[in-house]
């Protein structure tokens, strides 16, 4: 059996998908289940079971011979959320408590970072493991993940040569960048810049994007390394089945681009001439908002993963025509 927590998020039930499509249906699906617009991501999936996320640890304590993987990609993932304290329980320590257990009762464990982690890039996007301590997120749910990640390589550096010992058999954490693609529909403000572009045009015919604050970055050319979800969980089915080293890796394209490009392309894929114009960026995220984001993808290529990603013109068109156009469920 294969947990994945999040089952009912957007990355998760993508990610339940591809396990179905390569041909995994004994699939523990945990999530809290308690709005029915997330719900529906798990329509025409095929699943063991479901639970609600309070419950897995106790579960896990007591059938984890039955579990072949955890993969931990549910989290808070309000990057306007203040209060720590609910990312220090719902991403933090519930990410440790998951991580002992299957150290202790050594079932493979894939988890859920974020570039959120980043900052303001201060050290660059590199996933160098000596780097990671160094970082500085700009606001709480990075932050979380941050801890966790240090957590993690204090954890292995206190088993010094018996590392081994203090770590799952196989385990690797993913540095989401910008993630889009269809089941992101119940994110509200969260949701990708794409799915809201869509949305706007459809209603109005125009988008509007953040205005430069900086006066090193025109209009429009702030810049972000968009992935397309089918391409996240590509990799994550990759390290599930292959094993490659564990550590903590960046996914990823490994290439920046504008959201005047973004913008543009999501109107190409409505067939539709461009109507742009930038409105300032709401107050409450001004400070903490990343005008530059790219992964350094060559950990991940070193570790064998060589399948090419989706360029943004044609991840936008994938997205929009098969999914956005009609609100269909991946």
């Amino acid at each position: 059996m294969i947990v994945v927590t999040g089952a009912a998020g957007f990355i998760g039930s993508c990610m339940i998908k591809r396990l179905n499509d390569a041909g995994y249906t004994d699939i523990l699906a945990v999530d809290d289940f308690s709005r029915p617009d997330k719900q529906v991501n798990l329509s025409f999936k095929k699943v063991s079971s479901q639970m609600h996320r309070l419950n897995l640890i106790r579960w896990l304590e007591r059938n984890h011979v039955d579990v072949e993987a955890v993969l931990h990609i549910g989290a808070r993932t309000d990057t306007t959320e203040m209060n720590t304290a609910i990312f220090d329980e719902l991403n933090l320590e519930y990410s440790k408590a998951l991580w002992m257990l299957c150290a202790g009762f050594q079932i493979p464990f894939l988890y859920a970072s974020s570039a959120a982690t980043y900052g303001l890039g201060e050290h660059g996007y590199v996933d160098d493991h000596a780097l990671i301590p160094l970082l500085k997120p700009l606001n709480p749910y990075g932050q979380s993940k941050q801890d966790f990640d240090v957590w993690v390589l204090e954890t292995l550096a206190k088993g010094g040569a018996d590392a081994s010992a203090m770590a799952p058999p196989h385990w690797a954490g993913f540095k989401f960048f910008n993630v889009y693609g269809p089941n992101e529909y119940h994110k509200g403000r969260m949701a990708s810049v794409i799915f809201h572009t869509t949305r706007k045009i459809k209603a109005t015919g125009e988008m509007q994007l953040f205005r430069s604050h900086r006066p090193d970055f025109k209009d429009g050319e702030q810049s972000r390394d968009f992935i397309y979800v089918k391409d996240v969980v590509d990799v994550l089915l990759f390290f599930l089945e292959k094993r490659p080293p564990s550590a903590i890796y960046n996914l990823g394209t490994g290439k920046a681009r504008t959201f005047l490009d973004l913008a543009k392309g999501t109107f190409r894929a409505m067939n539709l001439e461009p109507n742009i114009s930038f409105i300032d960026t709401p107050a409450d995220i001004r400070d903490t908002y990343q005008y530059f984001t790219e992964a350094d993808m060559s950990k991940l290529r070193q570790a064998g993963y060589h399948q090419p990603f989706y360029g943004l013109e044609e991840g936008i068109e994938d997205y929009v025509q098969r999914y956005l156009r009609e609100e269909v469920i991946y």
